[in-house]
C-alpha cells in the first residue's frame, strides 16, 4: 500500500488506511508486505510508482486523485506507467449528472485518468477512483476509499480468498536462549508457520511465543512446541490473542 499526502508526514492528519488494510486483507486470508507513505512530491511519486510497478505487486493508493494542484498521484502514475491521461467516458458521464455544466474548467480533472484505467465507484460522492496495472488508486478520505478498497478485493481478487490465519500463542517461562533450539525445531519441521518469540523486557523469565498459520498447521505446531518444552521442563502457560482494535480503542 502506498499512503499519499504532506499531511501525514507532518503530523497533521493521522494515518487510518494500514489498519484497515492489514484487517480487511486478514479477513479475506490475505496479508498485506509493505507500506509506504510517500509525499506530495513528483519525483518521489514517480521512482515509486515505477518501482511498484516492476515489482508486479497488487498495490493500494490512498490519496491525491482530487482536482486542486497538490492532487498529483493521477498524473505521476501515468507518468510512471509511460500512459497518457484522458477523461474516462464513464468518470465524466458521473461528473456530468453530479455537477451537470459546473463540471468545468475544473471538476473535469476528477475523471482524468490514465488510459487503459478502470473505475473503482466511490459510494459516498460517486467520484470514481481508478484502476490500472492492478494498482488501485482511492481517496485519502477514508469514509470513501474504505469501501472502494473492499470492493476492488471482492470484485478483483475474491479468487485468492483463504481461510483467515490463526495464531495461537504461549508464555514460556525461562529466558530466551533457553528456548532457541526448541524455535529453531519447530522453524525447520513447520516452514509454512510463522513463528514469534517476545520476550518480557520486565521479567526476562517470561517469553511470549507466538505460531501464526493455517489452523491445522499451527495446532501440530503448538503441539510440537509445548512437548518439546515439557521435555526439557520448561513451564508454559496459554495466552489469550490480544485484540488491537480493543487496545488502541483503550479498552
Amino acid at each position: 500500500m502506498v499512503v499519499v499526502g504532506d499531511e501525514i508526514l507532518s503530523g497533521k492528519r493521522r494515518d487510518t488506511h494500514f489498519a484497515f488494510v492489514v484487517e480487511a486483507l486478514r479477513r479475506r486470508g490475505l496479508a498485506l508486505d509493505w507500506a509506504r507513505i510517500v509525499g506530495d512530491d513528483h519525483d518521489l511519486l514517480v521512482r515509486t510508482y515505477r518501482e511498484t510497478l516492476a515489482s508486479g505487486a497488487v498495490v493500494f493508493s490512498f490519496g491525491g486523485i482530487g482536482g486542486t494542484p497538490d492532487d498529483i498521484t493521477r498524473q505521476c502514475a501515468a507518468e510512471a506507467f509511460g500512459l497518457e491521461i484522458e477523461p474516462h467516458p464513464e468518470a465524466m458521464r458521473i461528473l456530468r449528472e453530479k455537477f451537470g455544466d459546473d463540471v468545468y474548467p475544473y471538476k473535469v480533472r476528477m475523471a482524468e485518468f490514465p488510459v487503459g484505467s478502470t473505475l473503482i465507484p466511490n459510494p459516498v460522492n460517486r467520484i470514481a477512483g481508478f484502476s490500472i496495472n492492478q494498482h488501485h488508486f482511492v481517496p485519502g478520505f477514508p469514509n470513501m476509499s474504505h469501501p472502494m478498497i473492499e470492493w476492488v478485493l471482492d470484485h478483483h481478487y475474491s479468487d485468492h480468498f483463504r481461510e483467515p490465519e490463526v495464531e495461537l500463542r504461549i508464555v514460556a517461562e525461562a529466558p530466551e536462549s533457553r528456548l532457541i533450539v526448541a524455535e529453531e525445531r519447530i522453524v525447520a519441521d513447520f516452514p509454512d508457520v510463522r513463528l514469534s518469540s517476545l520476550p518480557n523486557t520486565q521479567n526476562r523469565m517470561n517469553v511470549d511465543l507466538g505460531l501464526k498459520g493455517e489452523k491445522a498447521r499451527v495446532e501440530q505446531a503448538m503441539a510440537a512446541l509445548t512437548a518439546m518444552l515439557d521435555a526439557d521442563g520448561i513451564g508454559w502457560a496459554p495466552v489469550e490473542t490480544v485484540d488491537n482494535d480493543a487496545r488502541d480503542r483503550g479498552q
